[in-house]
């Protein structure tokens, strides 16, 4: 013999709070968790100015000479290593998260520069690239003559 049951329309909804705990698993959780490039790219700053554009980059716990910048057309890039540090056999972890290996960060110019002009800069950990801005990138002032 068969039995009924009762179709309630409320039992197949989902509840807010589960709705709530697959949105944070599924938006938040995944990309620090997955191995993503979030830890190994770099805290960048730039802005512009009517001679020049400033980027500031924090690459902390390395030196200058292990930071490299590159400068190809309208596009900056900056690359380094954090190496790691000799394991010790006889060491037990308890907590681990600082990456180690390459990174790189390319962004792309607003404007023109010159590059042989390029000034960098390393202190505290933090590259600071000032860029001047080609001639032809660079506002100008027209004055307008009025007819007689």
């Amino acid at each position: 013999m068969a039995n009924l049951v009762r179709w309630e329309p409320f039992r197949e909804t989902v509840s807010l709070r589960d709705a709530m705990d697959r949105l944070f698993e599924q938006s938040l959780l995944r990309p620090f968790n997955g191995g993503s490039d979030f830890f190994r790219s770099m805290a960048v700053d730039m802005h512009e100015t009517d001679d020049e554009i400033v980027v500031k980059a924090a690459v902390p716990g390395l030196k200058a000479e292990d930071v490299k910048v590159t400068l190809s057309g309208d596009v900056l890039t900056i690359a380094g290593e954090h190496k790691s540090e000799s394991d010790k056999k006889e060491t037990t972890y308890h907590l681990r998260e600082r990456q180690y290996g390459t990174f790189s960060r390319s962004i792309t110019l607003p404007a023109p520069v010159a590059g042989d002009k390029v000034n960098a800069e390393f202190e505290n950990g933090v590259v600071t690239l000032t860029l001047p801005k080609a001639e032809e990138a660079r506002p100008r002032t027209i004055k307008i003559k009025a007819k007689k």
